[in-house]
């Protein structure tokens, strides 16, 4: 009979529980391998004759178990590579109660980014989801929270970073030997070690708290930032949870080479560069909110994931939708200026996007095993996790529903919860029915498009579940919580409704005609809104009275209907026209975002030509009267709205006036003169240079990547490089994914910028499939970048392609990216579909234009 352990979903048992973890490890750079000791104090439940704990690529040695006066040994050591464990078999039964085990062991660094790997000249860990069974023999799920006492020996002179600070250094024969204060019970893979070449801030107090962000030398000049948003944002988190940080220090570190943006690690958060160092000075202000975002995302997780840790990957959800949502309502707090919430709904868009697929998944799903908690890193548990949690505290108010989560902070403190304990305690603050309203968002898949049609004062509401394949049906519901915004006799009004059933009417309250209504106020519902032809009238003719982010979501939930087949792209195209004088960056990305898609996927030859000559003639008096050049004192919102005109005109209609201004400009910030374009323009207008630019342009990116020290004007020279369209560059671009050039985090872009490129996409498609193994290769396995891969592929456009990745996919399947697979099949037959039958609709309807 086959052991438990034979089995990839193989959960440990409860017996055996670790309740402190003493370990030293010993480093040895060179060989890229590591020794390790450890004392784990255990508490046994019940006898057994087995002690199962994970172990990926360890060589356990002496094992010793004590339990009062008694000496045990293992009979067996036995390694399962399946549940990824070893296991401890003894002869007798270990007694009940509390007792050590001692256990050394050796392993290798590993050679993708996670358990413990070289980032050029720096040693990092990152173990979530479950990778610190590469470092320890250790009880490697999030219920297993224990206390750990580390001590780490490396060579002289580098500097050493641990969860706790600092408590002792000694030399210890060759070696710098390091002892890191206890920290507070954590999960494992919450336990993080940094040892290199590092500088960091002077360290700085927040109520008692040091607070430090470190980075390689040559970068310590663009720590400040990171550094001030930590100060400025940890008061507030803790102010909001109404409990002090628990983690006795806060060290903030880019990392030269990282899989994810970032990793809360306790006590020592750990960043890719790009999400933590930059110039204020020279740094576009997109760059700076998204540091300033993840910066808070990483705190809240001190909170909300590490001092309250879900019981199993299932719920991973409570730690990354509740930091998603925290991060933009903190940074708002912070900075009102940035209008964060907007940022928010394009994010949102994404898991919209995703959840209206057959194949999308609820925020809480079952996860068997590791491999399986990775694929749940994505938009539905972040985007919608948050948006979800951000229309319960719509339903709520923000009084009660802060007090439910304080309440939830307090009860389970130090611990492991529930979904089910959210509901309860917010619940019982709020004294609401919570539970049936969460359940139904955070347990089902997709959401709900609600129809609404106004006849005189009664709006007719219904609502089906959104499928974004035409033709798909289903008889899910939602309690939709509904806020209805419209302006009649009396001004603009709000009310508030909660759509339990199919259908329901609803009276306006008010007096006079109805001039228009948004169906879904401020855009912070997770639902579509399809209206009746005279409601949608009276917006199109009234859009300066409506909110961004209602414009932002009018544009949206109107493709969303041309997809699903529910609407025309020529009505669509007609209301984009609408938005020839709108002023707000955020709404002409979301313009930009639907006609770049038509542009690319949608239209070829004279066709293409029509539609970028149109969208020049829509957007480029806009960018006229701009002009490029900052004036002096000139805010963001005009910057901003600048770059985005820059990116309409010079990106998507390819104006040839954009081009011939955007290249001295380029050409003059290559030599360093900072004047010579506004930060917020940087990204377009290198993007446009390098699409027409010549070998000189390129060997000039290629020669600046390894010694700018900027992670931001690093990633925008390397993407560059995969823009030119010259198909002899295009070429030497393709090379260059299998060079160092190419850093292990940024492959799955690179690879991504590659199928982007117009002129050179066939040759790379043809190259991808015949070294797809190669290409795969150099994702070093990391399961977060195998499934940004097998995503880029959604980028190619004909049913012969789609034929060839359904082929390439079956024969090479990819174990860690089977969700992200099924989702990028059924997106890219969609997206053939759509240019099957709406190809000529717009062929047609820009032929009316000229």
């Amino acid at each position: 009979m086959a052991h438990p352990t034979e089995d990839k979903n193989f959960r440990l048992p409860t017996t055996v529980r670790p309740q402190r973890y003493a370990a030293t490890l010993t480093l040895d750079l060179g060989a890229k391998s590591f020794t390790g000791q450890q004392t784990v104090e255990v508490e046994v439940s019940a006898p057994t004759r087995e002690i199962i704990l994970h172990a990926i690529a360890l060589q356990v040695g002496e094992v010793t178990f004590r339990s009062g006066g008694t000496q045990l040994k293992p009979s067996s050591i036995r390694a399962v590579e399946v549940s990824e464990t070893v296991v401890l078999g003894f002869d007798a039964p270990l007694p009940q109660g509390r007792a050590t085990l001692e256990v050394a062991w050796k392993g290798p660094f590993t050679d993708g980014l996670r358990g413990m790997y070289l980032a050029g000249k720096v040693v990092a860990t990152q173990f979530e989801a479950a990778d610190a069974r590469r470092v320890f023999p250790s009880f490697d799920e999030p219920a297993f929270k224990a206390k750990w006492a580390l001590s780490v020996r490396v060579p002289q002179g580098l500097a050493v970073l641990g969860n706790g600070p600092v408590v002792k250094e000694e030399q210890d024969g060759v070696w710098n030997k390091v002892t890191f204060q206890e920290t507070e019970v954590l999960s494992s893979y919450l336990v993080a070690l940094v040892v290199g070449p590092l500088v960091g801030t002077p360290a700085q107090l927040v109520g008692g708290v040091p607070v430090r962000t470190w980075s390689l030398q040559e970068k310590g000049h663009l720590t400040r930032f990171g550094q001030d948003v930590a100060l400025a944002v940890l008061p507030r988190l803790q102010d909001y949870f109404g409990l002090p940080y628990a983690f006795t220090k806060v060290d903030q570190v880019g990392i030269p080479d990282f899989e994810a943006g970032a990793m809360e690690n306790a006590g020592l958060i750990t960043y890719r560069e790009v999400a933590l160092l930059l110039d204020p000075a020279t740094a576009p202000l997109s760059v700076q909110k998204r540091v300033a975002e993840v910066v808070t995302h990483e705190l809240a997780h001190q909170w909300f994931g590490n001092w309250v840790t879900m019981v199993w990957w299932d719920d991973l959800w409570l730690n990354e939708a509740f930091a998603t949502w925290m991060a933009f309502k903190i940074v708002d707090q912070w900075r009102p200026e940035w209008r964060m919430w907007l940022d928010f709904d394009a994010h949102r868009a994404s898991a919209l996007y995703l959840d209206a697929l057959k194949s999308t998944h609820p925020i809480h799903g079952e996860v068997r095993n590791a491999s399986e908690a990775g694929e749940s890193f994505d938009a539905i548990t972040y985007e919608k996790g948050g948006a979800v949690l951000r229309m319960i505290e719509g339903f709520l108010g923000e009084g009660p529903f802060r007090e439910g989560i304080r309440l939830y902070m307090r009860k389970h403190a130090r611990a492991n919860a529930v979904k089910e304990d959210l509901w309860n305690a917010l619940g019982e603050a709020a004294r609401q029915p919570v539970e049936e309203l969460a359940t139904a968002w955070v347990g089902q898949s997709g959401f709900p498009l609600v129809t609404a049609s106004v006849n005189g004062r009664e709006v007719t509401l219904s609502q089906r579940r959104f499928y974004s394949e035409p033709g798909v049906e289903s008889a899910e519901k939602w309690p939709v919580p509904m806020v209805l915004r419209y302006q009649d006799a009396s001004g603009v009004r709000e009310q508030r409704v909660l759509l339990r059933d199919k259908q329901a009417k609803v009276t306006l309250e008010g007096s006079g005609a109805v001039k228009w209504l948004c169906a879904n106020a401020g855009s912070t519902g997770f639902y579509r809104v399809e209206y009746d032809k005279a409601t949608l009238a009276g917006l199109a003719t009234n859009l300066r009275a409506l909110e961004p982010a209602e414009r932002i979501s009018l544009l949206a939930d109107q493709w969303a209907l041309v997809r699903s087949g529910r609407a025309s792209v020529g009505d669509l195209l007609d209301l984009a026209a609408r938005f020839s004088d709108e002023e707000d960056d955020s709404v002409l990305d979301e313009l930009v975002g639907r006609l770049a898609y038509v542009e690319g996927r949608l239209v070829e030859g004279e066709d293409q030509v029509r539609l970028r000559a149109w969208v020049e003639r829509l957007l480029g008096p806009g960018l006229k009267k701009l002009g490029w050049q900052a004036a002096a004192g000139e805010s963001d919102a005009v910057k901003l709205r600048r770059a985005a005109l820059v990116r309409a005109v010079g990106g998507l209609a390819r104006g040839p006036d954009a081009l011939a201004e955007a290249r001295p400009r380029v050409a003059r910030m290559l030599k360093g003169e900072r004047d010579a374009l506004e930060p917020n323009l940087l990204d377009a207008s290198v993007a446009i240079v390098a699409r027409a630019g010549d070998a000189a342009l390129f060997d000039t990116f290629l020669q600046k990547l390894p010694s700018e020290p900027d992670p931001a004007t690093q990633r925008r020279y390397l993407m560059a490089l995969t823009a030119f369209e010259e198909p002899a560059l295009a070429a030497r671009a393709q090379d260059l994914l299998f060079s160092e050039t190419v850093k292990t985090q940024d492959v799955a872009s690179f690879v991504s910028g590659l199928l982007a490129n117009r002129t050179g996409r066939d040759a790379w498609w043809a190259r991808m499939r015949k070294q797809w193994k190669d290409v795969i290769a150099r994702t070093g396995g990391a399961p977060m970048l195998l499934r940004r891969i097998v995503e880029s592929l959604g980028m190619l456009r004909t049913r012969e392609e789609l034929e060839a990745v359904k082929a390439l996919l079956k024969d090479h399947p990819i174990n860690e990216a089977q969700q992200a697979t099924a989702q990028t099949l059924e997106r890219l037959a969609q997206d053939v579909e759509l240019l099957e039958r709406c190809g000529p609709e717009v062929s047609a309807w820009l032929k009316r234009q000229a």
